[in-house]
């Protein structure tokens, strides 16, 4: 009962100053909608440029990287043993960049419970013939089923179909900036040359575009059996098995345990893109940052708005002091005015903040170097709006703090008798 009454006192005085109270309440809705609206879009920004790189970059790469040779003529020679080699001019060893056994690799790979599943490639360095003039291009053998379910790959498919690649004998997809320069659309038959001289004619079935112009300048990509044969290699060559985990987090003891397991180069996708997860992770701390600002101005507001209400409603506090009730009841009363602009402030920030977000999400977004992006990316995770009210309440709850002790202190004796 006392504190239904504590309550109606505190919806009295708020209703008594209601222009200060809808400007802290204003404050700290505008604190919200805007602690909101950046996080869900910058966030949402994070997404698209992780989805841009991350979907395409595999969470363990396998491969043979080309290393001089370690064991040089002179260490065998039994005159030098025991002494310091300086060397010069150290050349790379004979050995292949083909991955060997890779089939049992990869049935070991589709064994393993971590794996989510992996895609094998073939690249090649291959020049396309146009006119007179021949262009530097690389060729990359790819499983087009598996790049598909993997890494996204039809999402930069902006002309035809990857799918085509497996469907169809010496076919090519060929990057954008590529295709534009050769003047050739889908359907059209394009020449390469190896770096042996050999020629071959390819169909295009589609364009690739990363939104990197100098990458799609010189990319292309074919069925790793069109590659193969274009190499004159046997159908077990291959330069590179693209593992994707169930859990990316396991990366890095993975890529270690596998090429000590294999015997072949293993690489990371934390170590590969350290330089990018970083820029993320602090573009999350701004935005943040800024968004924790906002509502601490906020939270000042209402502390000002609260100690100018003790300050013009002494004789109220007095007269509730000297008729029973305690300086905790009093406290109290300012706690319950705090709460209550932060929650009502709060909860209209969240929906103001969501609409913004919304309206952000509908404004286009074109441009060549993202063509799968038609709108502003937004993130609308429930965990941004729950930090929202969660901060809203907090800071109003120490904004209203200060305020209430000192009411709670007021001696009614002295305002009376000043009075």
């Amino acid at each position: 009962m006392k504190k239904i009454l504590l309550i109606n006192i505190s919806k009295a005085l708020l209703l008594a100053r209601w222009r200060q109270t809808l400007v802290a309440a204003i404050g700290v809705t505008f604190s919200i909608t805007m602690f909101i609206t950046l996080l869900s879009f910058m966030n949402g920004l994070n997404d698209l440029l992780d989805g841009l790189i991350l979907n395409r970059t595999p969470h363990i790469k396998l491969y043979n990287d080309i290393k001089p040779n370690a064991n040089q003529p002179i260490m065998n020679a039994d005159k030098y043993k025991g002494k310091h080699h300086f060397i010069q001019s150290i050349k790379s060893d004979a050995n292949k960049q083909a991955i060997y056994n890779s089939m049992a690799i990869m049935t070991s790979l589709k064994k393993d419970p971590r794996v989510l599943g992996y895609s094998q490639k073939l690249t090649a360095q291959v020049f396309f013939n146009n006119g007179t003039t021949d262009i530097t291009g690389v060729l990359n053998g790819i499983t087009a089923e598996d790049e598909i379910k993997l890494f996204h790959f039809n999402d930069y498919i902006v002309g035809g179909n990857a799918s085509d690649l497996e469907k169809e004998n010496n076919t090519i997809v060929l990057g954008k900036s590529l295709a534009e320069k050769l003047l050739v659309n889908v359907g059209d038959v394009i020449q390469l040359s190896t770096s042996k001289g050999d020629r071959f004619q390819l169909k295009v079935v589609g364009f690739f575009q990363s939104g990197l112009k100098d990458v799609d300048m010189v990319q292309s990509f074919s069925s790793i059996h069109t590659v193969q044969k274009i190499l004159t290699k046997p159908n077990n060559y291959i330069t590179e098995i693209d593992v994707k985990l169930k859990d990316i987090n396991l990366s890095i003891p993975t890529a270690k345990e596998y090429a000590q397991l294999y015997e072949t180069d293993a690489e990371d996708i934390q170590t590969a893109n350290a330089q990018f997860e970083t820029g993320s992770t602090i573009r999350s701390i701004i935005s943040y940052a800024v968004g924790i600002t906002l509502l601490i101005v906020a939270g000042f507001g209402i502390y000002n708005i609260l100690n100018m209400m003790i300050f013009e409603k002494m004789d109220s506090i007095a007269i509730l002091k000297a008729t029973g009730f305690s300086g905790k009841d009093v406290k109290n009363i300012f706690m319950y005015i705090a709460i209550s602009i932060g929650l009502f402030g709060g909860i209209a920030g969240l929906l103001f903040g969501f609409i913004l977000s919304s309206i952000i999400d509908q404004i286009p977004f074109v441009t060549a170097a993202l063509p799968t992006i038609k709108t502003f990316p937004i993130n609308y995770s429930i965990i941004f709006y729950i930090i929202g009210i969660s901060f809203s309440l907090i800071t109003t709850y120490f904004a209203g703090w200060f305020p209430a002790r000192k009411a709670s202190r007021i001696d009614p004796v002295v305002i009376i008798r000043g009075k």
